[in-house]
């Protein structure tokens, strides 16, 4: 099968594909995609094309609603690069404190003073006094891979950390220290935290959610990270807050024009995840996710399809991307079974619009099952493996 890599993919994932399987950068006929950060809502997806594995969390560069119409599932890779994250985002909480870059700044300003450079250094050193971490309060939003691994690092640094996180899942709920207190609503987070650091998916709910309301119900000189997306910080009342002295400092991960040279406004160009030890997990974890996909149907990590993952039973299997409407189950499974095929094993799943569908049968697909089961209104894709 052919794989097309829009970037460079790291060859500790690209080899884990097999001898099977042809890499190329040409997307015509290709049954896969592998992607990094390469724009591809202008790229127009071939038939062939079942997947596309983002090696990495966000997915803003990828059509994911369009590729769920035509039943390519769309994968990214949670948690591969989330260590590499937590210690920048760590990073940034020194460098928000201490005033370290202006510091560093200044100091190259001394070039050519010879011998008066220790004491200039010991005279003007007072300009960049700022306070330490430790004992203060942290709020972290958002309690995924990387917000636990922000979360628990801060605990053991000595601060006080509230976490907030309303979808908070049952495995991230495991990892958390127990020191970290339960904020049950971001205004907590705001009137408490003299640091707040966001660890959440830019969406329309998202959007602007640090804006002109929450900065006010804020701490004064507030400290704030956002290792996330640039949209999810208004960036004019940022600016506002950062000249009234509401917000001492912002660091971002993800500089935009309007930001650049702000006072107090640390722009990082997007590090986060720009560590060797990242880029493999990302590759190796967005390889297996669509080798395993792509010839036993499972899916793992999708951000368009359900995570259906099943041993294989029986001698083959048929698998059914379909639209989330009643009855689909019932028609697709009177299909296998009127030509008398048993069905050793069957899973259906739903997320939001759209459903999978995997049958495990005794014997051979009849000829016909891709046609008839295409037939059912709101199915988008059938394969047989």
């Amino acid at each position: 099968m052919k794989i097309c890599t829009l970037n460079k993919i790291a060859a500790c994932g690209t080899d884990r594909l097999g001898a099977n399987y042809t890499l190329s950068d040409d997307i015509a006929d290709a049954a896969g995609v592998l992607v990094r950060s390469a724009a591809m809502h202008d790229i127009a997806m071939p038939e062939s094309l079942l997947a596309i594995a983002r090696a990495g969390a966000g997915v803003n560069n990828i059509p994911v609603d369009a590729c769920g119409e035509q039943g390519i599932v769309v994968f990214n890779t949670p948690g591969a690069n989330a260590n590499a994250v937590k210690e920048l985002v760590i990073a940034g909480l020194f460098l928000s404190s201490r005033k370290v870059v202006d510091g560093i700044a200044w100091a190259q300003t001394l070039k050519g003073e010879g011998d008066a450079v220790g004491k200039l250094v010991e005279k003007g050193k007072s300009a960049f006094v700022g306070p330490e971490i430790y004992g203060k309060k942290l709020g972290v939003v958002g309690l995924g891979a990387i917000g636990v691994l922000v979360a628990n690092a801060a605990v053991a640094l000595g601060m006080e950390v509230y976490g907030y996180d309303p979808y908070l899942s049952v495995d991230a709920a495991w990892k958390l220290s127990r020191a970290i207190k339960h904020a049950n609503t971001l205004e907590e987070i705001y009137a408490e935290c003299d640091y707040i650091t966001v660890h959440v998916p830019l969406l329309p709910a998202t959007k602007g959610m640090l804006g002109k309301d929450a900065f006010a119900a804020m701490k004064d000189g507030v400290r704030i990270l956002n290792f996330s997306r640039d949209g999810l910080v208004d960036s004019a009342a940022m600016k506002d807050a950062l000249a009234a002295g509401k917000v001492a400092c912002y660091v971002v991960d993800f500089p935009t024009a309007d930001m650049l040279g702000v006072e107090n406004v640390i722009a990082i160009p997007h590090l986060g995840a720009s560590t060797p030890e990242s880029e493999d997990n990302c590759a190796v974890m967005a390889a297996d996710q669509i080798k395993d996909y792509l010839e036993n149907g499972n899916i793992k990590n999708s951000v368009n399809y359900p995570d259906v993952q099943v041993p294989r039973s029986g001698d083959t299997r048929i698998c059914v991307l379909h639209k989330n409407i009643p009855n689909m189950l019932a028609q697709i499974s009177a299909v296998v079974s009127a030509d008398g095929v048993n069905i050793e094993a069957m899973t259906n799943k739903s997320r939001k619009d759209f459903a999978y569908t995997v049958l495990d049968i005794v014997g051979e697909a009849k000829d016909t099952f891709t046609k008839d089961i295409l037939a059912i209104e709101g199915v988008i894709r059938v394969r047989v493996l």
